[in-house]
């Protein structure tokens, strides 16, 4: 193929974790020897310090503000009169980056209104050219949509774009069904992937600094690392598990990396379930110092529900604590059997079962050969998952240049 002209409009920053996909992506398909342009809405746009730059080879433009400040641990949501003053904004900036921005591709990320509005009159309309699209989620459950016409935007959305594209990425098998059995081609299968010659853990003295400043010294530790939002990550239902862990266990330590809408409400039912020093909340950290948090577990886990929004996620913390040689638990829905070799780099439970997934971390906490087996087997299975090959598996749906 030769080299190319791309162009990705993105509605989230880099550093969230959808955001990590494509610049991922985008940094895969710059060494490939193609120009990479990501025009990206930032999570708190009047501290941006700089609104243009390359990173590893990829342009970054921040070109509006995220439909929720996300500046904090508790994101800050706009009222409505602000909310449509920045999507009206972004969407204008989003155009203005298209306009600015010539191009062989044309590749959205996540199908949502602000760059799908941009694609239909800026893409299409303008520069009457094809575009691209990355559906990476179920916009419609897995975003917080209170009001029945918010969801109802969305949904009209996440219907109509891959329809008009020219082609479609997706990240698990679930969604590639759905948009095969909806007369989209080509869909082409990208998972999420790990950089695993950066996402590593720090020396052994820095964990060990890390691990007594926490309280952790001697402890098990089981750690989640994600977003807290309910709507698609149900910690509730680890923190329900956890209880049980610490009844049989009572020296074990849940850390909870990250932060989220949810993180009040989190807090409090951990309160009442009687583990006010049993769990640790981390709150929103750097994504560069994820990689050291997350090494001080002995195991950690990604709680699910057997739901569309589930299956239809290709969960990136899994994949990043198995190349940290961190065992890991999760449901057996959609993709994840695939992602953990059927169980053999992993433990797979019933989903939405909290004494499945209480029983499963008692287990494993308890036998350190197992975790070292799953740990090694971990490892050698991110390796599948490198986002250098991912990106290469990307570009072939660009097969007509």
């Amino acid at each position: 193929m030769p080299p190319m002209r791309i162009t990705f409009l993105i509605i989230m920053g880099i550093e969230r974790p959808s955001g990590r996909r494509y610049f991922h992506i985008a940094r895969g398909l710059a060494r490939q020897g193609h120009r990479v342009r990501l025009l990206a809405l930032h999570p708190d746009l009047p501290t941006c310090p700089q609104r243009r730059f390359i990173q590893e080879g990829v342009e970054i433009w921040y070109v509006g503000q995220m439909h929720a400040r996300k500046d904090a641990s508790v994101p800050s949501r706009f009222g409505p009169l602000d909310l449509l003053r920045v999507l009206a904004s972004s969407t204008l900036g989003m155009i203005w980056g298209v306009i600015c921005s010539p191009a062989d591709v044309y590749h959205l990320g996540k199908p949502q209104p602000v760059n799908g509005l941009a694609a239909l009159l800026a893409v299409r309309l303008l520069r009457c050219r094809p575009f691209y699209i990355d559906c990476d989620d179920d916009e419609v459950r897995g975003n917080r949509l209170p009001a029945a016409w918010q969801r109802a935007v969305f949904g009209f959305w996440q219907w109509l774009l891959p329809r008009l594209a020219a082609g479609a990425t997706v990240n698990t098998r679930h969604l590639a069904a759905e948009l095969t059995d909806a007369g989209v081609s080509p869909v082409v299968l990208v998972p999420n992937g790990v950089d695993a010659d950066s996402f590593v853990a720090p020396p052994t003295a820095t964990l060990a600094a890390l691990r007594a400043a926490l309280g952790l010294d001697g402890r098990p530790v089981v750690a989640y690392a994600g977003a807290l939002a309910l709507q698609n990550h149900p910690v509730d239902l680890l923190i329900e598990a956890f209880a049980q862990v610490a009844v049989a266990l009572p020296a074990a330590a849940l850390l909870i990396i990250g932060g989220g809408e949810d993180l009040p409400l989190l807090r409090d039912l951990a309160v009442r379930r009687g583990l006010r020093d049993r769990v640790y909340f981390t709150g929103q950290m750097p994504y560069h110092t994820v990689s050291a948090y997350l090494a001080l577990a002995d195991l950690s886990v990604d709680p699910v529900r057997d739901d569309p929004v589930a299956r239809a996620r290709s969960p990136l913390k899994l994949v990043e604590s198995m190349a940290l040689g961190v065992p890991v638990i999760t449901g057996d829905v959609g993709d994840r059997a695939e992602l953990l070799d059927g169980g053999a780099a992993g433990v797979l439970v019933r989903p939405g079962d909290a004494t499945a997934l209480a029983e499963a971390m008692i287990r494993l906490l308890g036998d350190a050969p197992r975790r070292q087996v799953l740990a090694a087997a971990g490892r050698e299975r991110a390796r599948s998952y490198a986002w250098d090959r991912l990106a290469e598996v990307w570009a072939t749906v660009y097969r007509r240049f």
